[in-house]
């Protein structure tokens, strides 16, 4: 119950910020805007609007999840309100797992009005939307919440401007873990080669999460395969909030 009054509380708080409004906003513009560059290419609007409209979810969704996830716990600490809660019977674990399933429900609902607009937009245009293409919403809203996870460690140990940069830095290398392995010749047995293949193994490949291609295009996508990269993604998202509950424990409030 401890939990649920603080993702309850999470939500409130998420759903009255501006930035989500904005950002919304601009979301349901770059899916209905998605027509536009249908244009271009003849015969391949549906497809075009389809891989934009899932972009515009993974996209405004993650940036949703840093802005908003990098300010919970440092907004608690810097507006004093923190120690209002932690004077209660509750263990500080119990803070910081209510905080992020609030904004894990949040995104919830977040991704699902998303994808309402998507689908109702594909279907007034004449296209289908198939199995596959809210197995890749699925997908996308597990990587949000792996996103999320790494953006309450982050607001428990760093400001949000510096928290929201790093977050927003691993997102774009978790897109691109391949190439740190797909370096040229002229990088064997350097050091730089050494520390990017470690960080291969450590840096989650964001791109497990990406079957955009496979929706936009209709190619059937094995269930086997989606609930692989749902236990991925679980496994990372559980490591990254044990860390946030540690950092959280050691912090000084």
């Amino acid at each position: 119950m401890r939990i649920l009054a603080v993702a309850q509380n999470t939500f409130r708080e998420a759903v009255r910020d501006k930035v989500l409004y904005v950002l919304l906003a601009f979301a349901a513009a770059a899916i209905l805007g998605s027509k536009a560059l249908g244009w271009i290419s003849i015969g391949q609007d549906i497809k075009i609007v389809k891989d934009i409209s899932l972009a515009a979810v993974s996209v405004f969704g993650v940036l949703i999840a840093i802005f908003i996830g990098t300010n919970l716990v440092y907004k608690e600490i810097d507006k004093r309100t923190i120690y209002t809660i932690l004077c209660r019977p509750m263990w500080r674990w119990e803070f910081v797992v209510g905080k992020y399933l609030g904004l894990a429900f949040l995104l919830a609902l977040v991704t699902a009005a998303m994808t309402v607009v998507a689908t109702g937009y594909l279907l007034a245009l004449g296209g289908r939307v198939d199995a596959t293409f809210f197995m890749a919403v699925l997908l996308i809203y597990w990587e949000l919440l792996l996103v999320t996870a790494f953006a309450i460690l982050l607001s428990a140990v760093a400001s949000p401007i510096l928290g929201a940069v790093i977050v927003f830095c691993a997102y774009i290398a978790g897109h691109a873990t391949g190439i740190f392995m797909d370096l040229p010749r002229q990088f064997d047995g350097t050091v730089t080669k050494r520390i990017l293949e470690v960080a291969y193994y450590i840096v989650p490949n964001l791109s497990n999460f990406d079957i955009r291609a496979e929706a936009a295009n209709g190619v059937p996508v094995a269930p086997g395969y989606v609930g692989w990269a749902l236990l991925y993604g679980t496994v990372y998202t559980l490591m990254l909030l044990v860390l946030a509950a540690i950092a959280f424990e050691d912090k000084d409030v």
